[in-house]
């Protein structure tokens, strides 16, 4: 396997990747805000809260 085609590791393949899942992320938490009307601290109260 060849350097130029690697797919693990510190490469841009992988900082590509772990970018565009972070961007995804930051997305669905502001849209689930804007759904609920709570933060994602509120979120994770109410969660917690619910399951005890």
């Amino acid at each position: 396997m060849s350097i130029k085609n690697q797919t693990w590791g510190f490469n841009s393949y992988a900082e590509t990747f772990s970018g565009r899942l972070a961007m995804y992320g930051f997305f669905i938490a502001l849209v689930t805000e804007i759904l609920t009307g709570k933060g994602i601290i509120g979120q994770l109260t109410a969660f917690i809260f619910f399951i005890n």
